[in-house]
């Protein structure tokens, strides 16, 4: 893949600090949602342009939506390094997030086709929707799976439902039936991805070392949180939330109890998987056979995003 997502060259030389804080922001990421829309590029045969264009959307709201998260987490760090907000100042961050949303509209109104224009403009709109439905959560220890659910459809499903639907759209192959399936699968995609990262926080599966309870003690109860903590009594609850180590919060509801609620966690994912290859195979009908590559692609997707397995 040659695709180039950031090119300092895109971006006005007068504007230094900008192009220092995209060169802090844009390295070391891994391009996972551009690689997807590569796999379809090289199945659907989209044009060079349309990959680049395509690529870069979809990284460029990924990006923006990193650089206003951390602001609003207050992370200290993204990739290793100190996060923009804290480098650069708050309003420098919000400023280069808003600027690379303006960018994706300015590219995608040159492409010139207005179904894209559109549904792109949705998909911002539903992260930032996720993404105030969210905070409004914070320190709700009553919060519902359900509540966690529309968050992640907002937020992180909303990027996985433009890769898979935005290089149809391009082409201007918009059946409903088609849409309809990649929507379904874009939503279980994310949330099976969302719910893997909420498993991080626990060290589970935690091959990125990332660091434990981290939601909790900012106040958020995600969603393996909520599986811990829903029979639990008002008293051992109210111990859990102010657990310092993850040794202290498995004191408090059991070594055993801890275990059985990851299996049925897991359990209830299997079955969006299964959910996920049913739809994958009725969208394996509707492809020609020369498109028939990104089957095998999306095929690895649960494994690699809920599983967190690279083979």
């Amino acid at each position: 893949m040659d695709i180039k997502i950031y090119d300092s060259k895109d971006f006005p030389s007068y504007l230094p600090k900008l192009n220092a804080l995209y060169d802090d922001l844009f390295h070391g990421g891994k391009g996972f949602r551009a690689k997807l829309i590569h796999f379809f590029a090289l199945s659907l045969s989209l044009p060079t342009k349309t990959e680049q264009l395509l690529a870069q959307t979809v990284e460029f709201i990924h990006n923006a939506s990193l650089l206003h998260d951390d602001l609003i987490d207050r992370s200290s760090l993204r990739r290793g390094k100190t996060t923009a907000w804290l480098k650069y100042t708050p309003e420098y961050a919000v400023l280069a997030g808003d600027y690379l949303l303006a960018r994706v509209m300015v590219n995608l109104s040159s492409f010139g086709n207005i179904e894209l224009v559109h549904y792109t403009a949705e998909v911002i709109s539903d992260l930032l929707e996720g993404e105030w439905i969210q905070d409004s959560l914070v320190k709700d220890f009553n919060v519902q799976i359900q509540q966690l659910d529309q968050v992640h459809n907002l937020k992180t499903a909303s990027l996985f439902k433009w890769c898979l639907r935005a290089p149809f759209i391009a082409l201007g192959r918009n059946q409903k039936d088609l849409h309809q399936t990649l929507e379904e699968m874009g939503t279980l995609l994310g949330v099976l991805f969302q719910r893997s990262d909420d498993l991080l926080d626990y060290d589970i599966r935690n091959y990125e070392g990332k660091a434990l309870l981290g939601d909790l003690k900012s106040g958020y109860l995600n969603s393996f949180g909520y599986f811990l903590t829903k029979d639990l009594s008002d008293d051992e609850k109210r111990k859990f939330i102010v657990s310092q180590s993850l040794g202290e919060l498995k004191s408090v509801i059991g070594e055993s109890v801890f275990e059985a609620k990851l299996s049925e966690f897991d359990g209830q994912n299997k079955t969006l998987i299964e959910r996920y290859h049913h739809l994958l195979s009725f969208f394996s009908s509707m492809l020609e056979e020369r498109e028939q590559n990104i089957i095998t692609q999306l095929a690895k997707l649960p494994e690699l995003l809920y599983w967190r397995k690279t083979k």
